[in-house]
């Protein structure tokens, strides 16, 4: 039986990237007989160019008769001043609750070929191997009321709701615990409990989920703390489990460890296991088109949608083994270079990952 796997290319370096991963998957489809099937739809800027919105209800409806998504990127300078509305990441927020995407699973791994890269010294970031359980549908970006009024005295007020409720909390909690079984047996939960109600029942949430894994130590931090952490000491952590907002950002800090942003995937899951898989960075509009990007990214996304999704681990593993050749053999991308490597562009490393397969 065939399995269709939706390709959302988006703005920016986008389309680049994910031609490059589309390449490898397209490999692997063929060697090990995997029966895939593309299905190419817009979203983003691209979809507002010709739709007049970021993402349709139509292209909503053929995901939803996926197996997989595979996304590249949104956004850029051309649709900033269009209406908040129907700008870009409209789209991408849209296809997360449509297809209640919740689980965002983002690892934060050194390749040890690039710990030269990493703007921290080799010792504290040598061996890192982090997975950062961000809540992808619910919080801040997605609660009610919002907007920007006017105050009786005339002056302007934006504002915004943070809320979760114990079922959200409970499901992204019970990912995270499963998810550190798998690996070191750590959770930290990271919350700003001492000032927001929100987190506070966060917390009272994941205290009361933790007995069900006794085999899976939780531990608690507050944000602030978490973020000096993750530069400080960030090996101490194991999987890291927050909300929408706080998983954005520490997911983006946790990402510079590594060396680049270029390098991390991310997986975006429901609770039947099929997902949205992308790239960690955003859609580099100041290098679209110039053929550097790192790719990287994209093909492990790549990987971890035949993992994840698709349960065709052999073939996740080719891919990740053939991408630590290809840093074997010195060669780099713009963002990963360092002195004694070879850069490369972007189909440059996509050829070199199909050799190396």
């Amino acid at each position: 039986m065939s399995r269709n796997i939706m390709i959302l290319p988006g703005d920016g370096i986008g389309p680049e990237i994910v031609r490059e991963a589309c390449r490898v998957l397209e490999a692997v489809n063929d060697s090990f007989d995997l029966k895939l099937n593309f299905v190419d739809e817009l979203i983003g800027g691209a979809s507002i160019d010709v739709y007049g919105e970021p993402l349709t209800d139509a292209a909503v409806e053929r995901a939803r008769e996926c197996d997989a998504i595979l996304l590249g990127a949104v956004g850029g300078p051309k649709w900033d001043t269009i209406d908040r509305a129907i700008r870009p990441e409209r789209g991408l927020l849209k296809i997360r609750s449509s297809l209640e995407l919740y689980a965002n699973l983002r690892p934060a791994l050194l390749y040890p070929q690039l710990v030269d890269a990493s703007s921290l010294k080799p010792e504290v970031v040598s061996g890192l191997d982090i997975l950062i359980v961000r809540e992808l549908t619910g919080g801040i970006y997605f609660g009610e009321p919002r907007g920007i009024r006017t105050l009786e005295n005339g002056e302007r007020e934006g504002y915004n709701t943070y809320k979760y409720s114990e079922s959200e909390i409970e499901r992204i909690g019970r990912t995270a615990f499963e998810m550190a079984r798998k690996r070191n047996k750590k959770v930290c939960s990271v919350d700003k409990a001492n000032v927001l109600e929100a987190t506070i029942l966060w917390r009272e949430v994941m205290d009361r989920l933790a007995p069900e894994y006794p085999d899976v130590a939780l531990s608690h931090m507050y944000v602030d703390n978490a973020a000096m952490q993750l530069v400080r000491a960030p090996k101490q952590f194991d999987v890291l489990v927050t909300g929408n907002m706080f998983g954005d950002i520490l997911s983006d800090a946790a990402a510079m460890l590594t060396g680049s942003i270029g390098m991390l995937p991310s997986a975006s899951l429901n609770k039947h296991g099929r997902g949205m898989y992308e790239p960690c960075h955003g859609s580099a509009p100041d290098i679209a088109g110039q053929g550097i990007a790192n790719p990287l990214a994209t093909i492990l996304s790549a990987s971890m949608m035949l993992r994840y999704s698709l349960g065709e681990t052999a073939a996740a593993d080719a891919i990740e083994t053939a991408v630590g050749e290809v840093l074997d053999q010195g060669l780099r991308t713009a963002d990963i270079y360092t002195s004694g490597t070879e850069k490369v562009g972007t189909v440059q490393m996509g050829d070199a990952v199909l050799a190396a397969l």
